[in-house]
């Protein structure tokens, strides 16, 4: 390769020992290659530099594809779910109707009353005003496993009925529900408040009805019996408490 004052001789020699051949380039030739070279470069530069941008909307693109594909999915499980519960609560008015039981913003659930007992007291005033929780708190008998054993230390602070899961439990007495909730002891559990220092627990339940606050009356449905918790069979675990301590419940409620 030669380089002259006005241009550029490059000398093309063949492996095979051929004739040489020369190449010249005029400073002009130069002067445009090396310019085409540079905007080539630029414009090179200038795509890698715009496709960057672009591949990240795309990618982001993609992303927010995706979120609106899962949302969509999502609002079309809650309309389901939504139009389940409208026809749920459609169903527990006619219920409702069919029963005789009103509206109210508590609970309100009762099952016909039981005739009256052996000891001749009726098993299921429904509706009564009696906040003393006096009530046998099942609509069934049951079976006592377990007595009152006090409420210190590790004994028994209420009684245990045998029954079947999925019976009904009912208010004691009238009162305000201080708790509806699970407990690692209790389970499932409804904790009522009856005033002048009175109070009932019932545990173990497979299904709780009312909420925190709501006030019930004695003799209403507040749960389902099971087996939550700390519980080796089916059971409704019972207790009363008095100024802050338990008592024998069998001492105000009478089995029937």
């Amino acid at each position: 390769m030669s380089e002259q004052e006005d241009g550029l001789s490059l000398i093309v020699i063949p492996d095979g020992g051929g004739k040489p051949r020369t190449l010249r380039l005029s400073r002009r030739s130069l002067l445009v290659l090396g310019s085409v070279g540079t905007v080539l470069c630029v414009v090179v530069v200038a795509l890698a530099a715009s496709w960057v941008p672009l591949a990240r909307g795309a990618s982001r693109a993609d992303d927010l594809a995706r979120q609106v594909r899962t949302l969509t999915a999502q609002q079309a499980r809650m309309d389901r779910i939504a139009q389940r519960i409208a026809r749920l609560e459609g169903r527990h008015r006619v219920y409702g109707v069919r029963m005789g039981v009103a509206e109210s913003a508590d609970s309100a659930l009762w099952v016909p009353a039981a005739r009256a007992s052996a000891v001749g007291r009726e098993t299921l005033p429904a509706g009564s005003t009696a906040t003393e929780p006096t009530l046998w708190p099942l609509t069934v008998k049951g079976a006592v496993t377990r007595p009152h054993l006090g409420g210190a230390g590790g004994d028994h602070p209420g009684i245990d009925i045998a029954v079947a899961s999925g019976s009904y439990v009912r208010a004691s007495g009238g009162g305000v529900v201080l708790e509806a909730a699970e407990d690692p002891d209790y389970g499932l559990f409804v904790l009522i408040d009856h005033g002048n220092g009175m109070r009932s627990r019932y545990g173990h339940a497979s299904y709780l009805v009312p909420d925190r606050n709501w006030r019930v009356q004695q003799g209403e449905i507040i749960a389902l019996s099971g087996s939550t918790g700390p519980s080796t069979a089916p059971h409704l675990h019972f207790e009363i408490e008095k100024d802050g301590k338990t008592i024998d419940p069998l001492s105000t409620v009478v089995p029937p």
